[in-house]
């Protein structure tokens, strides 16, 4: 029986490069030379910036038995380009993970934005999860809720956000300003760093703030995917608030 959640067969995968290039997670190509259509999947693949593997015929034979010099990896759900995220009715309310690459955290984390009700999700097409079966798994139905847009670059896709007129603020255990001191109630993007390394040095220049949550005990920081839900759900205290007292 053929995996349902790849493709190892040319002629599918140059279709879906054409006409569906948002469900592909990835794709690997042997290293041996193979038949002359890779060429054209490579080339389709770059175009459409979806990430490349280049690796020994054994692991593709792992992935799919009998392919033909390639597999494609799909994803549960199709990405969405950035401008399309972009369209919201109300203030927007983004999430952004900069090298968030355990699926089980991608998966909470995606259940806990779709649960406080944010428009969105982005992340990065290399040094990222993806959209597998797992993650979908994790996220409980929560997947076909929430828009999620890959990018080539996070850094780039912050300065386009600024541009809408979206506050970037990412989440920084050494930041002197407490979460629950920034004013969400405006359109914001919520950044969330990788689970070794928290946020990147370049993508910390790009926020407009850093926020920390404070660790009284004897561990010094929490799950991202544990911290994402405390964000999320001040976003949603402030909005509520808000429109309370309106």
């Amino acid at each position: 029986m053929e995996p349902k959640d790849r493709l190892g067969r040319l002629n599918p995968i140059i279709e879906f490069l054409k006409s569906s290039p948002g469900r592909l997670n990835k794709i690997f190509i042997q290293k041996e030379k193979g038949h002359y259509r890779i060429s054209e999947i490579i080339r389709l693949a770059k175009a459409n910036h979806i990430p490349l593997v280049f690796a020994p015929r054994e692991k593709l034979d792992n992935l799919y038995p009998h392919h033909q010099g390639a597999v494609a990896l799909l994803a549960e759900k199709e990405y969405l380009d950035l401008e399309e995220l972009l369209v919201t009715e109300k203030p927007a309310f983004l999430v952004i993970l900069d090298e968030v690459v355990d699926p089980q955290n991608v998966g909470a984390i995606i259940r806990s934005a779709e649960g406080a009700g944010a428009d969105g999700l982005i992340m990065q097409e290399r040094h990222s999860a993806g959209l597998t079966a797992t993650v979908a798994t994790v996220a409980a139905g929560a997947l076909s809720h929430l828009r999620v847009a890959r990018v080539t670059n996070i850094a780039r896709a912050i300065e386009r956000l600024k541009e809408k007129g979206i506050w970037v603020v990412g989440a920084a255990g050494e930041a002197r300003t407490r979460w629950y001191e920034f004013d969400f109630t405006r359109p914001v993007a919520v950044v969330l760093g990788s689970e070794g390394y928290g946020l990147r040095p370049n993508i910390k220049n790009k926020c407009d703030a850093l926020l920390s949550l404070p660790m009284l005990g004897q561990v010094n920081s929490l799950n991202v995917s544990a911290a994402a839900a405390v964000f999320f759900y001040e976003v949603v205290r402030q909005r509520l608030q808000a429109e309370k007292n309106k």
